[in-house]
């Protein structure tokens, strides 16, 4: 089921989610350190986690899931945003370079048809990222965050659907790995716990994060489902350049 995007919103506002945040996107620039001039797509309610980009990358699209609803990005230029089907893109076939899923995966009801949506509209080569909440973890298990709800995964479960699904699991990485509490001086302490956890117990991280790139050998069966029509949008306006500040003066 798919969380409202008023309720992902308040949490990335709180001081919880603005720490979750930062540390998360420090494993998503260590996977991608360089966009420079791909077509970036985030889907889900990756807009948190697609700022960093602004800038770098040739182009920056988010779709939000009608389910879900839509609000827009950024506060502070030209909207960046469309409300779809998850499993039915506008997006033309091999249009983009890398997808972003986040709050994504784990909220849908046909998981299978989403990544073949993303395999279609990725280039030849094109890598994709998954951020799923950790079925190990403590944070999948406390609704009072997004990352407590929906279908968690391991880290088997979610290579194995990128695979079954015409992905090649790349990289795996680990994040959130402070307990989701939201007293101050705990939040404080979180990038400490991140760097003990990561070393020590990464088994019980609150989120894992899967890079994949789409396979270009093999095939995958047709299913016989009647689609709508689908029109294709453009991916968007190129990025605009924007300055580095820290997390907690960034709006999302």
């Amino acid at each position: 089921m798919w969380q409202d995007v008023g309720d992902l919103k308040h949490f990335y506002d709180r001081e919880i989610g603005h720490t979750a945040r930062h540390l998360l996107r420090l494993r998503i620039r260590g996977l991608w350190p360089d966009l420079t001039n791909q077509r970036l797509l985030g889907i889900g309610y990756a807009v948190p986690y697609l700022r960093q980009f602004l800038g770098e990358a040739e182009r920056i699209g988010a779709v939000m899931p009608a389910a879900q609803g839509v609000m827009p990005w950024p506060r502070d230029g030209a909207g960046m945003t469309v409300l779809s089907d998850e499993i039915e893109l506008p997006f033309q076939d091999n249009s983009i370079d890398r997808v972003l899923l986040v709050h994504a995966l784990e909220s849908s009801e046909h998981p299978g048809d989403m990544l073949q949506e993303c395999w279609r509209v990725l280039a030849g080569g094109g890598r994709l990222m998954v951020v799923v909440p950790n079925r190990r973890s403590a944070w999948s298990h406390l609704e009072r965050t997004p990352f407590g709800h929906g279908q968690p995964f391991t880290q088997t479960q979610v290579t194995r659907l990128l695979r079954s699904n015409g992905f090649t699991p790349l990289q795996t990485e680990r994040a959130l790995l402070f307990m989701p509490f939201s007293w101050r001086f705990w939040l404080k302490a979180a990038p400490g716990w991140e760097r003990i956890g990561r070393r020590w117990f990464s088994t019980f991280s609150g989120v894992i994060l899967v890079e994949a790139m789409k396979q270009l050998y093999g095939g995958t069966p047709v299913k016989a489902v009647k689609r709508r029509v689908r029109f294709s949008a453009p991916l968007g306006i190129p990025a605009p350049a924007t300055r580095n500040v820290p997390d907690s003066e960034v709006p999302i």
